[in-house]
């Protein structure tokens, strides 16, 4: 049974740490950015290292209060909000935010958990080097928070998500001990993996306080266009042509679907869009080249090839860096539209490349017997990862469909279950999707999961409800 983090649990920290760990709890700690969790009160203490940070846990599993990590906030799960139970300590990471070293030779840099993701990519590009993964809240997520939920973004086709990029962390366990796996091995063959078990977990099982990643050296030459697709499974037959032409140069593919752009016009009308009438499916395509290699010659063979069969009829290729940033910041600003609209339903959805096609035919059938509803259906095509949502008619309220709102989403996951996807790609589960991962998880897996859990934590306190149950 867990106990609040009151003012005398307060007084026992205040002595126990150096002055100023503990921090006013302000209105920022207590909110996500649905505005769909509340937090319940508690505590916040912001370490300055790694042994501070073993301290307050040691403390906490002694008083067995709860413990919520806090990194940038940007999580879409509720993964960072307690919303009921004992008040909880939050253990924010943002003190612990520097870039630590650099090993170019080796592709090799060391963070704190909460260094932020845009300051990991200016340490690396410094030393001629690319971190690769690429979200749109990079400005403002940190990368403990980043390695938690296992994160993915727009490079994961060529890079792999979070946890393909990560070499070791070092991480504090629920008792206050130290796991000291801050390791630049490449091959590490000594026993059981702890740091994929730790990436992932969303704070569940220990708080990672730092981690060496993979670094990759930056393509010579880099180039993007925009390609008018018939379909979506014209779209995945282009990927496919893609990759047998370009292989590994193919860094990014994005599906994007004329309700995005509707949105975009709707909410901002000042940002300049491609097509003069926005196409029903478009696709972004990004490429990274090595050395001798021209990116715009590629893309204009590539779309040549489409043409010819019949998978594309329109398109637009960057003609310099500038063209390549609009094209992606119009990609990347389709989310803050969908919040400007306001969804019914948001579903972060992965699904087998083959089945895509199929899935959006047959959900958007299905949602349309619901009621009068927009679907905006866009996301990492490459990789299999959709954001499939749902938004009210023109006019309309998200409030006026609330009572949709399960229905929806519940429509939505059997669907994806039913064809062997996953209703969790690359947010997590957080609190939110606790009951999609008991309907849809693997009994096994779960049971599995819950003895990892109790054996790493057993007095619960780790980040309790999120993931699994408290």
């Amino acid at each position: 049974m867990l106990t609040a983090a009151d003012s005398a649990f307060a007084a026992r920290l205040d002595a126990a740490l150096p002055e100023g760990t503990l921090r006013p709890l302000t209105a920022a700690y207590q909110e996500e950015p649905r505005g769909r969790f509340h937090g319940n009160g508690g505590l916040l203490a912001a370490p300055r290292d790694t042994e501070e940070v073993a301290r307050v846990v040691a403390l906490c599993n002694d008083a067995r209060v709860g413990i919520v990590p806090w990194g940038g906030g940007t999580g879409l799960v509720g993964g960072q909000i307690l919303s009921d139970g004992p008040a909880p300590l939050i253990l924010s990471l943002e003190r612990m935010n520097k870039v630590e070293a650099v090993y170019p030779e080796e592709n090799v840099l060391i963070a704190q958990a909460g260094a932020v993701l845009e300051d990991i990519h200016a340490a690396a590009r410094a030393r001629d080097r690319l971190f690769p993964l690429t979200l749109a809240s990079q400005g403002s997520c940190r990368i403990g928070g980043n390695l938690a939920t296992n994160a993915g973004g727009v490079n994961v086709l060529r890079y792999g998500n979070a946890r393909e990029l990560c070499l070791g962390v070092e991480a504090v366990l629920a008792d206050g001990s130290v796991l000291r796996g801050l390791k630049r091995l490449r091959k590490d063959n000594t026993g059981y993996d702890l740091k994929d078990l730790l990436i992932g977990s969303e704070g569940s099982l220990g708080v990672i306080t730092a981690a060496s990643l993979k670094l990759s050296p930056i393509p010579a030459a880099e180039g993007a266009a925009l390609m008018v697709v018939e379909s979506p499974a014209a779209a995945l037959t282009l990927l496919a042509m893609a990759r047998a032409r370009l292989g590994e140069g193919v860094s990014g593919f994005e599906l994007i679907a004329r309700q995005g752009l509707d949105f975009l016009a709707e909410t901002m009308p000042e940002l300049r869009q491609p097509f003069a009438t926005p196409p029903d499916w478009m696709v972004l395509v990004d490429l990274g080249l090595p050395r001798g290699l021209d990116p715009q010659a590629a893309l204009e063979e590539l779309f040549a090839a489409g043409a010819e069969a019949g998978l594309v009829h329109d398109g637009v290729i960057a003609q310099n860096e500038a063209q390549r940033a609009e094209f992606w910041t119009l990609r990347e600003t389709i989310p803050e539209a969908n919040r400007k609209i306001g969804a019914i339903s948001s579903h972060d959805i992965s699904l087998p490349l083959g089945a895509i096609p199929d899935f959006i035919a047959e959900a958007g059938a299905a949602l349309a017997r619901l009621g009068e509803i927009r679907i905006n259906c866009f996301g990492h095509l490459g990789d299999g990862n959709l954001h499939y949502n749902a938004f009210p008619a023109p006019g309309r309220d998200r409030a006026d469909y609330e009572a949709l709102r399960e229905p929806v989403k519940r429509l939505v996951h059997d669907l994806v279950d039913r064809y062997d996807g996953s209703v969790s790609a690359e947010h997590g589960i957080g609190r939110l999707k606790v009951p999609d991962l008991e309907r849809y998880g693997d009994p096994a897996k779960l049971a599995v999961m819950r003895a990892i859990k109790a054996a790493l934590d057993p007095n619960g306190i780790m980040n309790p409800g999120a993931v699994l149950r408290a």
